[in-house]
């Protein structure tokens, strides 16, 4: 991540015109939100890791159950297969969806870093 702090003691904040606070108070911003979505996307990778987990863990057993509520019921083996493949269907698309927009993000704030930085130069 960038970090709006890089900029060139030479220049103080009070020296920077409006437009150029503007955008570097944007590049914080947009590391924020980057922030936001690794960790939402951290999240169901975690779940896609159990989701693997209780797959692996269905295929050595016979017997299989499920929590309802606060009770474990036994389960048809098979179904609890299919519900979890679809539940890692779900998790899935949620990953990529956040991958897309890290890497959309990640080239806005790599730009507006890249502009930043040059009008700071000048």
């Amino acid at each position: 991540l960038t970090d709006a702090n890089n900029i060139p003691p030479s220049k103080k904040m009070t020296d920077v015109p409006p437009e150029l606070q503007e955008k570097i108070n944007n590049l914080s911003m947009m590391e924020q939100q980057l922030q936001q979505i690794l960790t939402k996307k951290q999240t169901f990778q975690s779940q896609m890791i159990e989701l693997d987990s209780a797959l692996s863990e269905l295929e050595k057993t016979e017997k299989a159950y499920k929590i309802v509520g606060n009770i474990m019921v036994a389960a048809e083996k098979e179904q609890l297969k299919k519900d979890i493949e679809a539940k890692k269907e779900t998790v899935a698309l949620r990953i990529n969806a956040f991958e897309k927009q890290e890497e959309k993000i990640r080239k806005q704030t790599s730009d507006l870093q890249q502009e930043v930085m040059k009008k700071m130069s000048d």
